[in-house]
């Protein structure tokens, strides 16, 4: 359960600062949390896949934040086309 509560605290956080680097309006608390959630799967694929890992809340934070960063660059990507 507590595992949880920290993956929604890191995507929340990892989401937030996402959309500030990708210097957008934000969406409010609940799509900054599922775009860093899956931002963080995103980001833990892409640096799997390139052999990097880190363990902890900041190695966490920082690939989830890319991660969402990739995913809001693709999003936004589409929703122009």
């Amino acid at each position: 359960m507590s595992s949880l509560i920290i993956s929604l605290i890191i995507g929340g956080l990892a989401g937030y600062l996402a959309g500030l680097i990708r210097k957008g309006s934000g969406f409010g608390i609940p799509v900054n949390i599922l775009v860093g959630v899956v931002g963080g799967f995103l980001g833990n694929f892409l640096f799997g896949f390139l052999g990097i890992q880190g363990d902890g809340f900041i190695a966490s934070l920082i690939i989830s934040t890319l991660g969402a960063v990739v995913l809001l660059a693709i999003l936004n990507f589409f929703q122009k086309n």
